[in-house]
């Protein structure tokens, strides 16, 4: 089948990219480069350079391309700092949504796939459940929930298909290290590489399931053709809940190196976050995971290939009010550049 990634020329799209081309099927990759890079495009991909915002474009492209799967994975997804880009995450992640979901209801796409996140749950018990109630508390997690929410609405009105995926903290080969707001393993690894020790909110007694790219991102693939994902909603990602400050300790040990860290204000967040993922082995299957460390160990040497990457800070803060101390001096030295 013919299917648009968009973001394909980023971390967890280009790896969804490259699953559909081992599969056999056709792929478009629609990504404006802000957060990834024209070489992660598998090779076999077309790539369209182009903002999931720009109607006329996305509105031509699909006109042409007669698309019978979307996977929609195009988001800047830094939950912490969308309290201070709130204009930046809904423009990007809602509006920008709903100008693709317009061009497939009107181009007669057979099935929607949406990478949302477990950042739709906010608080809530644990493990989290596809049957909770979203509480985001972020709005990364609300503008995620209400392009869920739109779906459903899309797919009562217009009759398409949709799957809902909700991944959480994953990491892998192509993740963008130079983002200093997100992707902690990321940055973790990216400070190593420069000697500089590893910066934790806090304690670092929040908890996290990391997940290895390679568990979820054929999983996504997977989702567009599924008959039993059909409408549904399913958690992806690890099992293993660990510290942020365990974690710092398990990268330093994949780098044999002395842990060093910058222990910093604590910011506002969720602190313990993990999901279930028994409806996702229902329809999926149960496959053995990648454990942390052997996950760690293959984004290192991933790592060292491609070398340090200078974080740049974010250039359009809205809200600089409660913005972390840590984040308010990158801004600092952006201006007196």
């Amino acid at each position: 089948m013919n299917t648009l990634v968009s973001g394909g020329a980023g971390f967890i799209g280009s790896h969804v990219a490259e699953h559909l081309l081992k599969m056999g099927h056709e792929v478009v990759v629609l990504d404006d480069l802000s957060g990834g890079n024209v070489d992660n495009v598998p090779r076999g991909a077309k790539f369209i350079q182009g903002d999931i915002c720009d109607v006329r474009l996305v509105d031509k492209l699909f006109a042409e391309q007669k698309f019978a799967v979307v996977f929609h994975l195009a988001a800047y997804a830094a939950e912490g700092l969308s309290h201070f880009i709130r204009r930046y995450n809904y423009t990007n992640n809602l509006v920008g949504s709903v100008t693709l979901l317009n061009a497939a209801i009107n181009n007669g796409v057979r099935r929607f796939v949406f990478t949302s996140s477990i950042a739709v749950y906010g608080v809530n018990q644990l493990p989290m459940t596809e049957d909770l109630v979203p509480r985001p508390e972020d709005p990364y997690g609300i503008a995620k929930s209400a392009v869920e929410q739109d779906l459903r609405a899309a797919s009562d009105m217009f009759g398409m298909e949709f799957v809902i995926f909700r991944p959480h903290n994953v990491y892998g080969e192509r993740q963008n290290i130079g983002d200093p707001y997100r992707n902690v393993v990321g940055i973790f690894m990216n400070r190593l590489l420069q000697g500089l020790p590893l910066p934790i909110f806090g304690d670092g007694s929040q908890t996290r399931a990391f997940s290895y790219i390679a568990d979820v991102a054929p999983v996504i693939a997977r989702g567009g053709f599924d008959a039993l994902a059909r409408n549904e909603i399913f958690n992806v990602g690890a099992e293993q809940p660990v510290s942020v400050r365990e974690l710092a300790g398990e990268v330093c040990r994949v780098f044999g190196c002395e842990s060093r860290l910058e222990f910093l204000q604590p910011r506002n967040e969720v602190l313990h976050a993990f999901s279930s993922h028994e409806k996702a082995h229902r329809v999926f299957g149960n496959s053995t995971p990648t454990s942390l460390v052997d996950g760690l160990t293959r984004m290192k040497e991933w790592v060292l290939s491609v070398g340090a990457r200078a974080s740049r800070p974010f250039e359009a803060i809205e809200v600089d009010r409660n913005l972390p101390p840590s984040w308010s001096r990158l801004l600092v030295l952006k201006q007196a550049d």
